[in-house]
């Protein structure tokens, strides 16, 4: 495969029809008033299950990155790993580790009340009453705390195009999605986590760490097919292009994927593993097992995320 390739371009949406695509794509009131899951009600029990008779082997990856407390342009606030000596408690060590998850360093999952558009948290509530100085009183990471286990799905869009990796300022398409879901033999549907793979980590190895602020993504008009696909999960190496030309809705994968959606968001995934064992396997599904911490009021959490194939 070749690492140049014509950016892809997709027409710009105007403010106007971003703002349309949060009424298009809202879930408010689909699973109650008081709901703080979200997309994550796709999957019950019947989902579970036929993730589970999808496993053959017994292989096993982490998806999760390595926790670092080295500063860098992708990680301005590095977590704080405190080794604890204690002379008196001399059978045992022990230290202490602060995590700020979001952002680009660590692997995590979004509460859904994380990210909000114009006073707006999911399902309809007031960011002004949900978001306070103790942490969120609705839409927390503990709505997900009974754990996440269901049917991963990989599109790797980069292969699909037949490239090695997306230029930083290219968009993900509809189109993008559906040659990935062919090449996968597979078709997206309810409960379903998505995966998309662009060949980011490929191309810092080649080119150096990206700037974080310039990155490939997915495109407003992707919205949509997540929504009427019933995803449940959004995953992969990018999210929304970054920067998104929208004062209005500069996050429309976030603003919209949770504040309207309520999509579980797991960002800053390893996709080198995934990518590499789909190859081998020749398989594009798995189960992805996520257990985030039970955070009363958390906006988000690290997590190590696994998939089982």
């Amino acid at each position: 495969m070749s690492a140049i390739t014509p950016p892809r371009r997709a027409p710009e949406l105007s403010d106007t029809e971003l703002a349309a695509l949060f009424d298009r794509c809202s879930n408010r009131g689909r699973w109650g008033d008081d709901d703080e899951r979200g997309t994550l009600n796709y999957i019950d029990d019947e989902v579970r299950l036929a993730a589970f008779s999808t496993v053959t082997l017994g292989a096993m990856i982490s998806l999760g990155r390595d926790i670092s407390t080295q500063h860098s342009p992708v990680n301005p606030r590095p977590a704080v790993h405190l080794p604890i000596y204690e002379q008196h408690r001399p059978v045992s060590a022990l230290d202490y580790v602060g995590i700020a998850p979001h952002g680009f360093a660590v692997t995590h999952l979004d509460a859904v009340g994380h990210v909000f558009w114009n006073d707006a948290v999911y399902n309809g509530r007031s960011a002004a009453d949900v978001v306070q100085a103790s942490g969120l009183t609705f839409g927390s990471i503990l709505a997900m705390g009974e754990g996440i286990v269901t049917r991963g799905v990989l599109l790797d869009v980069a292969r699909a195009r037949g490239v090695d990796w997306l230029a930083d300022d290219e968009y993900v398409t509809v189109e993008d999605l559906e040659a990935a879901e062919a090449l996968a033999g597979v078709e997206v549907g309810r409960g379903d986590a998505v995966l998309v793979h662009v060949g980011l980590e490929r191309r810092e190895q080649v080119l150096g760490p990206e700037d974080p602020t310039r990155r490939a993504g997915l495109h407003a008009s992707c919205l949509p097919w997540l929504h009427d696909r019933q995803v449940a999960v959004y995953s992969g190496d990018c999210v929304e292009r970054m920067p998104y030309p929208s004062e209005l809705l500069p996050l429309p994968l976030h603003q919209i994927g949770l504040a309207a959606m309520g999509l579980c968001l797991l960002d800053c995934p390893r996709m080198t593993p995934l990518v590499e064992t789909a190859e081998r396997l020749e398989r594009s599904t798995f189960v992805l097992a996520m257990a985030p911490l039970r955070i009363p009021g958390g906006t988000g959490c690290a997590v190590n995320p696994l998939a089982v194939f």
